[in-house]
Formats: C-alpha cells, structure tokens, sequence
C-alpha cells in the first residue's frame, strides 16, 4: 500500500493563512513564529555575554588591553547603523528574509572573528559580526510588535525571559571556560568565544526558516540610501573622538576634525530624512510623538548605563578582585537574576493593568542607585559587595529594556512598526556604543593618576620597601615584570603597565600587585560616578514620559482592518463614479433607460 504523504506547505501559504484570519493568530501559529525568534534572541544575547568575561585574555594574547575598546566599538558602531536600515527594508520587503540575511552574515563575521591574529583584525572581523547583529537585535521586536497588542506581550515575554536568562547565564560561563582552556581541538580557547556561534548559528537559520511566517504586504517605497549614508557620517567620527581622544587630545586637529565631520553628519542626516518623509530611514514624524521622544532619549541613556555596567564590572573583577574569566560569569548572577525578577514582574503587572508609566521611573532609580553604591568600592573590599550593586543594577535594567520598547512601539501606527522599533533599538545602541567609547576612554585617562597616587600611598610605600627587601620575592619569577617597572627609571612604563598584557598580576606577591590594584579600582570607581550621573539625567527625565493607554490589537490585526477599511472607501469611491457616470449617460441620451449599478459585494 503506498504510503500517504502530507503535503508540504509553503511559507507563502502560511502567511496567506495568517492574512485571511484577519491577522488574527492562533497560539499555535504565535508560538511557532516566537521558536524562530528565540533561536535568533539567544544568538545575538549570547554573543553579546560572551565576549565580556573573555575579552581580557583575548586582550592578553593579542597583547592590547588598551585596544579591547576597539573590538567593542567596531561591532557596535556597525550593529548600530545597520540597525534602522534593517528595520526600514523589513517593513518595505517583510521581516522573513531580512532576518535570514542577518543571521547569515552574522555567521561569517563569527567565523572570521575566529581567526583574528591581532586586536585590530578582531576589530574588523567583529565589524562584519555587528553588520549581522543590527538585524538580531531590531528584528525580534519588530515581529513581536507585529503579531503580539501591546497588552498581550507580558504573556509571552517569559519564553524570551528564559532565552535571554539562560544566554546570560551561559555567556560568561562559556565565554570564561573558553577563555581559560589553553586549546580546544587543536585552537586556541579564546577563539571557540566566536567559533561556538556557527552550530548555534545553523540551527537558528533552520527554525527560523521552518517557523518565522508572516503574511507581508509588499508596498513601493524610496530605499533612503542618502540617509544611510549620512548617517554613517554623523555616528562614526562621535564614536571615533570619544575612542581616541585622550591620545589625540581633545583638542588636536584630529579631534576637530572628527567634531566638524560629526556636525556635518548630523545636519545633512536631519535634512535627508525631512526630504525623504515617509521614506526616510528614521521618520521625522516619529517624533511627533512626545512619547516616542521621550522613550527615545530615556533609551540613549539607559544604554549608556547598561554597557557602562556589563562591560567594566566583568574587567574589575578579573584584574582587581584576581577571579578567573569562568569565575567572573559566575559572580555576574546577581544582576541577571535581578533582571529577570524585574522584567517577569513588570511584564505581569503591565498585561493586567495596561499601565507602565511607574516601571521607568523605579527602574532608572534603581539603575542610578546600583551605580552609586558601586562608587564605594574599592580593591579591598569583597567580592560580595560588589554583587549588590550589581543586584540593584539589573533590578532597574529589568523594568526599563522592554518598558521603553513597548512605549515607542505603542506611540507609532502599524505601518511604522518596523521602523519605529528599529530606530527605538538604534538610539539606545548608540548610548550603548557612545558609553562603551567614554567609559574606557575615561577608565584609561585615569589610570596614571590613580597609579601614582597609589604608589604614593604610605601604606603601599610601606608594603613595597618590605617585600623588595625580602631576596625570595625579588628572585621569584612571578615577580619579575613588577620588579622591572618599580626599579625602571623610566616612569611612563609604570603609568602604562595596566595598558597591554596585565596578567604579571594574577601570581604575583600581594604586596607588589596592591597598589596596581588599588589604581585600577579607583580609576573604575571614577567610571561608576560617570554612569551614576548619567542615569540620574535618565531618573528626573522619566517623570515627563506620558503613558498612552496600551493597545488592545497587534500591529497585524490593525494593518488588515486599515486595508479592509481602504478597500471600501475604494470601493465607494468607485461606486460613486459609476453612479455620476450613468447619470450624465441618461442626461445626454433621455430616450433611453438608465443603465443598472452593479452590486458589489462589501468586504
């Protein structure tokens, strides 16, 4: 008996389905699309934890600390462009193949990153990373917004709550184990932080492809390459000075010339996009919306915050507190644990209220409160501590990432969901980006001063004079490089020891590695009263957001009855046409009868 096969249904076809319920989905079809969006969701966040704990020793090896900013700028100047324009193509040519694009080339700058041979390569390769990684980041809420009313989120936000979870959890474990093994397969450990995305990558690409379904209706629209470009101009040269200031000097012909470059940018982007209306890469007429606005500048920055936050915490605890990579993931619990019960709290509280105005005020006073508390630190201190600030930290950030999105995305029609929630996702990747740059830029302009008012420390002198004294420690190799730099006659060595290889500090003698410690704790701390301020810039301005009641259809549901409503008044329209026509007919021709009006049928 031959065997009964089903047949297999296509993508379009399932999307045609979805368009004939009147873009209602049924939890099974929401369920399937949100398995594609997970997959992507725990790419794109593990990738982002991964590095973080790892990029010491990946430092280490390549030999350049002081250029780890660079890896991180590169894949955020780049994941920050690409951002609006992933969001702009989708809404023209729908979300399916545009996020397949991204995880494809976030694929091969993965690969690519997994061969770098120097901390500039790394720089590049993570470029061609972050030109996938704009799509993963803005994509998943896009779809989100499309098939979920605002209202309804919270119900759903769990699995994601999870995925994100888990890749938190799992990123700095990962990337620390990694980080610490000497080889793996005949590679060198650090590498497989990058290689590990290909498996994962692969089989995001093939749930996405089988699961992520949505019915698109293609519409001609301008494709804003200007603004694009000038965009490109705006960002890149503010990145690049807040980089590369404190050697250049912020006031040296490179500095001014990045300065003008930036303004010309921002003038010349502002212009296209008020030329291109509603084809504009970033809609002007978003921010008519003083929600929208608000949630915008809120979002610049708590991104700020956020990056300043994951990415000198896991460096603190390496270099000052003496933990492992693998370690450093492990203590990082506190803030993701924090994040979780915020988000899964606030989420419930908001699809059954409808209200969200409170959670970005608590959130950005919590967040302001996290970094305060951080500003006592110092290296002597447990490590436990620091875990406080940290459980404060993400008790705040979990009230704020998808509060603000579901503000933006609430305060824009469904035509511009896309667009709206792409360029929600841009501004706070540049405070992410713009933090990252100045954080680092200030951790590392304070480094000589701290060092030396360490080393002046009494206390320290004291320890110093004890233990150059003692022949052993003199004699031990562990040693030897603090040994180099206290005796050198050279003073620029000491103030750039912490600015290339730091790991002569892990064996050393406590009493030697103290007062490099001590510098880099305070220059950190110096860092924590920076993103301290900011985010209390974020606190009074989140009293101003106006909370618009929430929605109660999703952006799908509302675009079918915008068409089903656009149809009818076409179709009066074409009525009323026909009506005047056989009117005029029957005044010029009064001998014969008036024709009949078709009946048509009304959607």
């Amino acid at each position: 008996m031959p065997r009964r096969t089903t047949p297999r249904i296509s993508s379009k076809d399932r999307a045609q389905a979805i368009a004939d319920a009147g873009g209602v989905m049924t939890h099974k079809q929401i369920l399937y699309v949100i398995f594609g969006l997970m997959a992507a969701m725990f790419l794109s966040a593990l990738n982002q934890t991964v590095v973080g704990t790892s990029m010491k020793t990946i430092a280490d090896d390549l030999d350049g600390l002081s250029l780890q900013a660079w890896v991180t700028t590169a894949f955020l100047i780049v994941s920050t462009v690409a951002t609006p324009i992933y969001g702009k193509l989708s809404d023209i040519f729908g979300r399916r193949p545009l996020f397949i694009i991204a995880i494809v080339i976030f694929l091969i700058g993965s690969l690519l990153s997994g061969m770098a041979n120097s901390m500039y390569e790394l720089a590049a390769y993570r470029a061609v990373q972050g030109l996938g990684a704009g799509g993963l980041m803005a994509l998943p809420l896009a779809v989100m917004g499309d098939i979920l009313a605002p209202r309804e989120r919270a119900k759903y936000q769990g699995y994601f709550l999870a995925v994100f979870g888990i890749s938190s959890v799992l990123g700095p474990l990962i990337g620390g184990l990694l980080a610490g093994v000497d080889q793996i397969f005949g590679v060198t450990g650090w590498r497989w932080v990058f290689l590990i995305n290909i498996p994962i990558g692969i089989i995001a690409l093939a749930i996405v492809m089988a699961f992520l379904h949505l019915p698109h209706t293609p519409r001609s629209a301008r494709i804003d390459w200007w603004g694009a470009l000038t965009v490109v101009l705006a960002v890149v040269p503010l990145i690049l000075i807040a980089e590369q200031g404190r050697e250049w000097g912020w006031s040296s012909p490179g500095a001014w010339a990045c300065y003008i470059v930036g303004a010309i940018g921002i003038v010349s982007f502002v212009w296209v996009e008020r030329l291109m209306g509603d084809d504009a890469l970033i809609p002007l007429k978003l921010f008519r919306s003083s929600t929208f606005s608000m949630a915008t500048v809120l979002g610049v920055l708590v991104g700020f915050g956020m990056f300043g936050a994951m990415m000198t915490i896991p460096l603190y605890l390496q270099l000052v507190n003496g933990v492992s990579p693998t370690e450093s993931g492990l203590l990082m619990l506190p803030m993701i644990l924090g994040l979780m019960i915020s988000s899964i709290a606030s989420g419930q509280i908001i699809a059954r209220t409808g209200r969200y105005r409170m959670f970005p005020i608590i959130g950005t006073f919590l967040l302001a409160a996290g970094f305060l508390y951080l500003t006592f630190s110092s290296y002597d201190k447990p490590v436990w501590f620091l875990m406080g600030g940290m459980l404060l930290a993400g008790l705040g950030l979990g009230q704020l990432m998808q509060t603000l999105t579901i503000a933006s995305q609430n305060a824009v029609g469904p035509r511009d969901m896309g667009v709206a929630t792409s360029a929600a996702t841009f501004f706070r990747q540049i405070g992410g980006t713009l933090g990252t740059a100045v954080i680092f830029s200030v951790l590392f302009s304070r480094i000589p001063d701290t060092l030396k008012a360490a080393f002046e420390n009494s206390a320290h002198q004291r320890e110093l004079a004890a233990a150059l004294q003692d022949p052993q420690v003199v004699a031990d190799p562990d040693n030897a490089r603090i040994v180099e730099l206290l005796t050198s006659k050279d003073q620029g060595k000491l103030a750039d020891a912490l600015n290339g290889d730091t790991s002569f500090l892990n064996a050393a003698d406590d009493r030697l590695s103290a007062p490099f410690l001590d510098g880099f704790g305070q220059a950190t701390v110096t860092v924590f009263w920076v993103s301290f301020a900011v985010v209390a810039i974020a606190f009074a301005l989140s009293f101003f957001l106006k909370a618009t009641p929430l929605r109660e259809k999703s952006a799908l549901q509302e675009a079918h009855a915008a068409d089903a409503a656009d149809a009818d008044a076409q179709l009066d329209t074409q009525l009323q046409a026909q009506r005047a026509a056989d009117a005029m007919g029957a005044l010029h021709e009064p001998g014969t009868a008036t024709g009949s009006i078709p009946t048509a049928s009304r959607r």
